[in-house]
C-alpha cells in the first residue's frame, strides 16, 4: 500500500485511552520533512491503480478510460455486423505506465466484453466476480509466504465503474442482481453512459429512481457512507453522493469551440463538451477516481475488501498450534467469494470455537 495515505481497518479495535496531550516544543525539530520523505520514497516506487468496466458493449466503455487519463490507453473495437456476439463472457487486462510531472502511474485497465450481451444472463457475473476472487487469492499467496517480495505485486481491483445503459426508467433486474453482489468485493462507481441521449430533465428523473433502487435494495456504492472517517470525509462524500450515478459523456478527439480546443463529441446538433459541467458530470467522476479518492478507493480495496476475503480464507485454513505462524491454505473453492456477510460468519465461527476451548 502506497506509504502517503493510510486507514485503519474499520475493524480494528483501538484501546480507549484519554487523549495523549500535545508535548511543548521549545525549539525547531523538523518532524515536518517526514511528509518529504514519504513523497520522495513514493515517487520513486510510482503508483498502482488497477480498475474495471462492466458494462453492455457500445456503452463507451473504452472511450471514456482514454478519456479519463488522457491516453490511447483501450483501442475501441468499432462494431461488425458481421462479427458475431461473443458466447462466454471473456475479462481482457491491459496495463500501461503513465507519467505526469515525474509521478509514474503504472494502470491496469479490465474490460468485460460480452456482460449482458446474452439473450439468457444467468449469473453472467461469475466470471467477473472470479476474476475479483482470483486476484484477492494471488496477493493473500504472496502476502503468507515466510520469505516475502519487498514489494507485493497488487493486482487487486481497486475500482470498479459500472455503466448503465440510459434506458431513462430504473435499474434493470441484471443490475440490482449484480451490483448486490459486486459492492460485497469491490468498490463500486456506477454511471450513467452516453448521457447526451437523455435531456437534463430525463437524466434527473433517471438518476434520482436509481438512487430509490440502490437504497432500497441495500447496495452500498462508493463512497460508503459507513466508512466515512470524519466530518470533512462525510461532508465532502455526502456531496459526491447526492450526484451518483454520473451521467458522463466519453470522447478522445478535440475539437474547435470559440478559439478553444476542447475535448468533445460532435454531432449534428452542436458539440459535446466532456470537460463542461454544462453538458455532462465527466469532472465529476475523473475528480473522484484520479484527484482526491483514488488512494482512498486503494485504502478501502486492503483494509476492507481484501480484509474480509483474508479473514474469511485463513479462518477456513488449519492454524498450526506452535511455530512461527505459518499457514497452509486450502485451494478455494470455485465460484467462492468472500463478503462482509460470510466474514461475520467466519467471525461468529471463530469465537464459538474459543468458547468450546475455554
Amino acid at each position: 500500500m502506497d506509504p502517503l495515505r493510510q486507514s485503519p481497518s474499520p475493524g480494528s479495535s483501538r484501546p480507549s485511552s484519554p487523549r495523549t496531550p500535545p508535548c511543548e516544543m521549545f525549539d525547531y525539530v523538523g518532524i515536518e520533512a517526514v511528509l518529504d520523505q514519504l513523497k520522495i520514497k513514493a515517487m520513486k516506487m510510482g503508483f498502482e491503480f488497477n480498475i474495471m468496466v462492466v458494462g453492455q458493449s457500445g456503452l463507451g466503455k473504452s472511450t471514456m478510460v482514454n478519456t479519463l487519463f488522457k491516453s490511447k490507453v483501450w483501442k475501441s473495437n468499432i462494431p461488425n455486423l458481421g462479427t458475431p456476439t461473443p458466447q462466454t463472457l471473456k475479462l481482457h487486462s491491459v496495463t500501461h505506465i503513465i507519467e505526469e510531472k515525474g509521478v509514474k502511474l503504472k494502470l491496469t485497465v479490465t474490460d468485460t466484453p460480452g456482460f449482458g450481451d446474452q439473450i439468457n444472463n444467468d449469473k453472467c457475473w461469475d466470471p467477473i466476480l472470479g476474476y475479483i476472487n482470483e486476484q484477492y487469492e494471488r496477493y493473500l499467496q504472496e502476502e503468507i509466504l515466510i520469505t516475502r517480495q519487498r514489494h507485493i505485486p497488487d493486482t487487486r481491483v481497486h475500482c470498479c465503474v459500472y455503466f448503465v445503459p440510459p434506458t431513462g426508467h430504473c435499474l434493470r433486474p441484471l443490475d440490482i442482481e449484480f451490483l448486490q453482489r459486486l459492492c460485497r468485493a469491490v468498490n463500486v462507481v456506477p454511471v450513467i453512459a452516453r448521457a447526451d441521449s437523455l435531456t437534463i430533465e430525463e437524466r434527473e428523473t433517471f438518476r434520482q429512481r436509481i438512487q430509490h433502487n440502490l437504497r432500497s435494495h441495500c447496495i452500498e456504492v462508493y463512497p460508503q457512507k459507513s466508512l466515512d472517517e470524519d466530518t470533512n470525509d462525510r461532508i465532502l462524500n455526502s456531496k459526491i453522493r447526492d450526484r451518483i450515478p454520473f451521467a458522463v459523456v466519453g470522447a478522445d478527439r478535440e475539437h474547435l469551440v470559440n478559439g478553444k480546443c476542447v475535448l468533445g463529441r460532435k454531432t449534428k446538433w452542436g458539440i459535446i463538451e466532456v470537460e463542461n459541467m454544462a453538458h455532462c458530470e465527466f469532472p465529476l467522476l475523473r475528480d473522484l477516481l484520479i484527484r482526491s479518492h483514488l488512494q482512498d478507493l486503494k485504502d478501502i480495496t486492503h483494509n476492507v475488501h481484501y480484509e474480509n476475503y483474508r479473514v474469511c480464507r485463513l479462518n477456513e485454513s488449519h492454524l498450526l498450534p506452535q511455530g512461527p505462524g505459518w499457514v497452509n491454505l486450502a485451494p478455494t473453492p470455485a465460484g467462492r467469494l468472500a463478503t462482509p456477510q460470510s466474514s461475520k460468519v467466519c467471525q461468529q465461527a471463530q469465537d464459538d470455537a474459543k468458547d468450546e476451548a475455554y
